[in-house]
């Protein structure tokens, strides 16, 4: 009887040894878990950050053209607005008079 009473007492130790090892375990795996997390999400930003810095300056250059042209063509717009009002602006004029007068 006291050989079994020991044998339990004994298989309780042994399996709580487990219970604390593998305890031990969880833990430690959740922690390289939520390092590995922030391992890759640094890896993905630094990643980004130099495609970014490789990039920029081909989308500025992009966005340089991009606005010249958009530039040029309100430029022109502009000009051709203002000969059409040089050529018409008396003849404007005219018919605005002619029609607040009411002749």
């Amino acid at each position: 009887m006291q050989n079994m009473v020991k044998q339990i007492v004994d298989m309780d130790k042994k399996a709580r040894e487990i219970t604390d090892a593998a305890q031990l375990e969880k833990v430690q795996t959740e922690k390289d878990i939520v390092k590995r997390r922030e391992d890759i999400r640094n890896e993905y930003l630094e990643r980004a950050r130099r495609r970014i810095a490789l990039n920029e300056p081909q989308e500025r250059a992009a966005a340089e053209q991009g606005w010249k042209k958009s530039k040029a063509r309100y430029e022109e717009l502009s000009a051709r607005m203002d000969s059409t009002c040089k050529e018409n602006a008396s003849k404007w004029v005219d018919a605005l008079v002619s029609r607040v007068i009411g002749e």
